[in-house]
């Protein structure tokens, strides 16, 4: 029998021998990590003490990661961020990031090598389907999930269907991950591949970076997915090799494997996209969103909030600057993506356009702070979401977009395409 990647992913972390996996198999597996942030982890830890647990299964994979109203922005924010300081502490957990150490947590896993080809990750956060670029199983769970993970160190999870998407042809300039995931998005819905893991394939997906794939798996949960998954290749190998230790072996979806679609998509005929309000797939080039005037531009996230971003933001905004009627946040995805972003000029770059530099935070994209929208006003973001009130008020609109169709607008200031400003 011929299997995804998925099927094998899962396979591996079955608990006894349950035999080849099939889709709507109910299986116990064993995770590699369990994953929980400011928001999520004090419920998890409340539930972990109803257990009645001793200890964690493995104090070296649990990772608490204080990245959405860290700093903290008030005093309820304070004592959830307080909770998972003395659940650390308790417990001896590893892998506790603070201010001053955390970054946003699908940057900062991956680049501290916690996340490997192979693994199986569960996470109370619903973009923990981001490591799937690093062809591991990763996937979203409530925090209750999360509680028995951290005891545990097993979930229960039904074995999903599989959607192919292969991808085609040569990008174009300024075409990044991002364009390539929102057009996807537009073609198969929001609800496209509900509880079924996306298959990244094709000749195309060879020349994405791992920013570009981070991206992709990333908004995978957009289309309803469970997980959104890439092989491990050489791309994959190159990082991983950087960033871990840790030896690891990936999987590929065997030739013949069963999936319930396969879309085709040549990347040679996608431009520049954005997801108009309020849905993720409400999808057009962005050219002809160009008449739309904006107030606001965020640049970051889990979605684009690393160092290649940041790059393409500040070659874009060199000796340039923002129109004086937007605010421009800049949002580095992790303390070493600051730094390195520091040590290239790009801070200096943005700081000289008149962009506002953040310390790493989720706090833009769920209008938590740091760029919480009024009544009335557009943003364009890099993020994921784009639904009503996502980022502020419910009156408020999010346009989703790329690096480079951020950075224009920003200067243009209103919805543009990089060649707007650089001839």
């Amino acid at each position: 029998m011929q299997h995804t990647l998925a099927e094998k992913l899962l396979a591996a972390h079955a608990v006894g021998s349950p035999g080849p996996l099939r889709p709507g198999d109910l299986i116990e597996a064993c995770v590699d990590l369990v994953v929980a942030n400011d928001i999520t982890a004090p419920i998890a830890i409340r539930e972990f003490s109803k257990l009645g647990a001793e200890t964690v299964f493995d104090p070296e994979r649990v990772v608490l990661v204080a990245d959405h109203f860290a700093p903290n922005k008030d005093i309820p924010s304070a004592e959830q961020c307080r909770t998972m300081r003395v659940f650390a502490r308790q417990y001896g957990i590893a892998h506790h990031y603070d201010v001053g150490k955390m970054g946003i947590e699908h940057v900062l896993l991956p680049e501290l090598g916690l996340v490997l080809p192979g693994d199986l990750v569960i996470g109370a956060d619903s973009h923990t389907c981001t490591y799937g670029a690093l062809g591991a199983f990763a996937t979203g769970v409530g925090s209750t999930d999360a509680a028995v993970g951290m005891a545990t160190g097993c979930v229960w999870l039904r074995v999903p269907n599989s959607l192919r998407v292969v991808y085609s042809g040569e990008r174009e300039q300024w075409v990044t991950g991002k364009d390539l995931i929102l057009y996807t998005i537009g073609e198969i819905g929001v609800d496209g591949a509900r509880y079924q893991a996306i298959e990244f394939a094709g000749p195309a997906v060879d020349g994405l970076s791992m920013a570009d794939r981070f991206s992709m798996a990333n908004m995978a949960v957009e289309a309803g997915a469970k997980a959104g998954l890439f092989a491990a290749d050489k791309t994959t190998r190159a990082f991983v090799a950087q960033h871990s230790g840790r030896s690891t072996s990936g999987f590929d979806a065997d030739p013949g494997a069963r999936y319930v679609r396969t879309v085709e998509i040549d990347v040679g005929e996608i431009v520049p996209q954005v997801a108009c309000p309020s849905l993720p797939s409400n999808v057009r080039p962005a050219r002809e969103a160009a008449n739309v005037t904006i107030d606001q531009v965020v640049i970051g996230s889990c979605t684009n909030g690393r160092l290649e971003d940041l790059e393409i933001a500040a070659r874009l905004l060199a000796g340039r600057t923002v129109h004086p009627d937007v605010r421009c946040i800049v949002v580095p995805g992790s303390q070493a993506v600051y730094l390195d972003a520091l040590r290239a000029g790009f801070i200096e770059t943005f700081i000289s356009a008149g962009a506002a530099v953040s310390t790493p935070t989720c706090g833009p994209c769920l209008g938590g702070h740091m760029g919480v929208l009024a009544a009335g006003e557009v943003a364009v973001s890099t993020t994921n979401r784009n639904f009503r009130g996502r980022m502020g008020d419910p009156e408020s609109q999010i346009y989703l977009a790329g690096v480079p169709v951020a950075a224009a607008s920003a200067i243009v200031g209103r919805i543009a395409v990089p060649e707007e400003v650089t001839g």
